[in-house]
């Protein structure tokens, strides 16, 4: 079985998203708690970043 790169991956784990990017999990959470948020894909309770939307909103942060 061929194991994809994270930076090939349309969508990451919690954990995933906190070893690429650099930001913790309990962070990651935080920012993703909200029900409209434009990044997150929910898989029955599993929690999925969109990487590049994600990576969109991080471009317009000043600080997370």
């Amino acid at each position: 079985m061929r194991t994809v790169p994270i930076w090939e991956k349309a969508n990451l784990t919690l954990e995933e998203a906190a070893a690429y990017y650099g930001i913790g999990i309990n962070k990651l959470r935080s920012l993703t708690d909200t029900d409209d948020c434009p990044y997150v894909l929910w898989v029955g309770n599993k929690r999925l970043i969109k990487r590049k939307p994600f990576e969109k909103y991080l471009e317009g942060q000043y600080s997370v």
